[in-house]
């Protein structure tokens, strides 16, 4: 089957074709990213493969239908990117990756709760600088602190798991609980519970309408002052305009983030010889208590290999007309 592959980095290309092997596929490489300007290049393939940026809305299904693609692979958990609804009445199959490694993501929540928290980020810069003075680096013992994963999904539990495994009193919340969340030694949230004691908010839920901006303004006023959040899921369940006025006031006392809502463009690309335009990011990373990481916390060797097969068999199974394993339908 013919299958165009769009923002692929040197990494997919690599991965993808290895995972190839096994299917014999044959992919067809776009560094640029889907949408309205780059949809032509899919013209006369079965199957396009995307990721978190790339835009599948109804004007992009509708061109790719007309070019005679069928499947929309998203080689991702996420699909807020594309339009399932339009999906459908288009006849296009959409498939994701539900399950690559959730210890990729959680311990990458890991590795900036305790750098935002230590502030290995400054410790960092002071030594290379010969500096080794210590003010300005005081953080606090996760041990006996309380942590809020908002979202108790796979990744949330096993972020959840490690956090026990440090002495931390774990809060959930979600629309649908989990019996494994409580079982690994987390409870579900009271009524303001979270906003009263979590000194710690991770974030491990997916971006739908119901938890687009779910930190808002409102929900920053209610929290424990000095808390830290930490992001590592969509950039659109956090309203970054309010966290940037929840750090300048102290009510947000660290933010850490592996995501942005305004990302597309600007993540995945070396823009380091070039002036970034986008204020609210620019104001954002000046904090001193700020860390942000180019939507990362997938990329391990066994997370990749893992979404590279998975795409690629559901390909195979569209290709033989088998029921699509990992299909998304509207809801």
């Amino acid at each position: 089957m013919k299958i165009a592959v769009f923002s692929a980095k040197r990494y997919d290309r690599e991965y993808l074709d290895a995972a190839n092997v096994a299917q014999g596929h044959t992919l067809k490489y776009h560094e640029a990213p889907l949408d309205l300007d780059t949809v032509h290049l899919a013209a006369g393939y079965d199957a396009v493969c995307i990721f978190v940026n790339d835009k599948a809305d109804a004007e992009v299904l509708a061109q790719l239908k007309a070019g005679g693609t069928g499947l929309v692979a998203l080689r991702c958990t996420g699909f807020n990117n594309v339009d399932l609804k339009a999906a459908a009445q288009l006849g296009v199959k959409v498939v994701r990756v539900t399950d690559y490694s959730p210890y990729s993501v959680a311990e990458h929540a890991v590795a900036l709760l305790l750098a935002i928290n230590r502030k290995i980020h400054r410790a960092y810069n002071r030594t290379r600088d010969s500096n080794f003075a210590l003010d300005g680096l005081m953080g606090f013992d996760l041990h006996g602190r309380s942590v809020a994963v908002i979202g108790t999904g796979k990744i949330g539990r096993v972020f959840a798991k490690i956090m026990v495994g440090f002495g931390c009193n774990v809060i959930g919340y979600d629309k649908y609980p989990s019996k494994e969340f409580e079982e690994l030694g987390g409870h579900y949230a009271q009524p303001g519970e979270i906003g009263r004691d979590a000194d710690i908010v991770s974030l491990h839920a997916p971006l739908t309408p119901e938890t687009y901006h779910i930190i808002n303004a409102d929900t920053i006023a209610r929290a424990k002052r000095g808390a830290l959040l930490i992001n590592t899921s969509r950039g659109g369940l956090v309203d970054t305009e309010a966290v940037i006025e929840g750090l300048k006031s102290g009510q947000i006392g660290g933010f850490a983030a592996d995501v942005y809502e305004q990302e597309a463009g600007l993540f995945f690309r070396d823009l380091s010889s070039v002036v970034v335009t986008d204020d609210v990011l620019q104001r954002l990373i000046s904090f001193p208590n700020v860390i942000i990481t180019g939507h990362q916390a997938f990329f391990t060797q066994e997370a990749i290999t893992t979404i590279c097969e998975t795409t690629l068999k559901s390909a195979t199974e569209f290709q033989n007309g088998q029921q699509l394993s990992n299909e998304i339908k509207a809801s």
